[in-house]
């Protein structure tokens, strides 16, 4: 009678003790390179590059999308913008290495404000903030709550407004208070390991993967447990926050630029980025054929064109697309993508 729950249980305790100790694992891999600061009850991490002597932009604020750190956007951008501007790359509210917070960092809105603070902490009175992905919903909050602190928005592949549908199941359940936390201590982090591989080609999708980003963007990181289940809860809110927020983009004035991929497998192009271009007056949105999520990795050129034109220089972004155009087609696959890892489950 007691062998099968005496089995159970050692399945979890098992369960649980790899979990711990492939977290730890996983940090001694990828250690932290930044810096923790307090920003009000709780401690941000990021990477600060100050202010060169030369630079010919203003500073910028990099917001990673969801599962990631600041390491994707530190890997995309610091070498190629390196001399030239101010560069601040932000782990979120309970990712990379930041602490979660309170339980307004369950919102963009808190996490936008939260980075708003760290930014005074850092001495940066305004900056250019670019959001990847799910740091686009941030980004469009800190352009709409604090405009005193921006220079320009640069959206890149976002996810910014209301869509129908639903998100994957595991969102759900790791957001709930304690059957999440146990699947992210028992299964979350094993089942991780295995799909990895595959899920960063498909967030990639329809362009090839880099050799080096699963050492360089460090996305084994969300795999630990309370990353996990913060980056659930981020995914298991957004829809019903952009429902709420969306109405109020008409309001943001800064200079505004929308990059997305025709091909993007991850966010519908149609919903968000052609959504921001309507709703922000003045914005102007480039979308590259052939690319998908990935605009920061596959076509580095066209943002930082579009930095530059934030920043006021003249540039034709619709020139530097149809380059990074013909560049990508070549690689681009027809075929669907190994997982289906769209926010906009039908």
């Amino acid at each position: 009678m007691m062998i099968l729950p005496l089995a159970i249980a050692g399945i979890v305790a098992a369960a649980f003790c790899f979990t711990a100790w492939k977290a730890k694992a996983i940090e001694t891999a990828f250690p932290n390179t930044g810096e923790l600061i307090d920003v009000g009850g709780f401690s941000m991490n990021s990477l600060h590059v100050p202010k060169p002597a030369g630079a010919d932009l203003p500073a910028i604020v990099f917001i990673h999308g969801a599962s990631g750190n600041f390491r994707d956007q530190e890997a995309a951008f610091r070498r190629a913008l390196e001399g030239r501007a101010e560069m601040l790359f932000v782990d979120r509210p309970g990712h990379g290495y930041s602490e979660r917070g309170g339980p307004e960092n369950d919102f963009p809105d808190g996490q936008a404000a939260a980075i708003a603070r760290l930014m005074e902490k850092r001495g940066i009175d305004r900056a250019i903030i670019s959001g990847h992905s799910f740091g686009g919903a941030i980004a469009a909050s800190f352009g709409l709550n604090h405009p005193e602190k921006t220079d320009g928005l640069l959206f890149l592949a976002p996810a910014t407004h209301p869509w129908p549908g639903r998100i994957d199941w595991y969102y759900n359940l790791t957001a709930r208070p304690v059957i999440g936390r146990l699947f992210s201590h028992l299964l979350a982090l094993p089942v991780g390991l295995v799909i990895m591989k595959a899920a960063t080609r498909s967030v990639f999708h329809p362009n090839p993967c880099p050799e080096t980003y699963l050492r360089d963007g460090a996305p084994y990181l969300v795999l630990r447990p309370n990353v996990f289940r913060s980056n659930a809860i981020d995914v298991a809110n957004l829809n019903g926050y952009v429902t709420r927020v969306a109405p109020r983009y008409t309001e943001i004035t800064a200079p505004t630029v929308i990059i997305t991929g025709d091909s993007d497998a991850i966010v519908a192009e149609e919903i968000h980025s052609r959504g921001l271009a309507r709703d922000i007056t003045g914005s102007e949105l480039v979308s590259i054929r052939n690319l998908g999520h990935k605009p920061d990795y596959l076509a580095i050129d066209v943002v930082i064109a579009a930095i530059e034109k934030l920043a006021g220089l003249p540039r034709d972004l619709k020139a530097a697309a149809h380059i990074a155009e013909a560049r990508i087609a070549p690689a681009a696959e027809d075929s669907a993508p190994e997982m289906d890892l769209s926010i906009e489950k039908t």
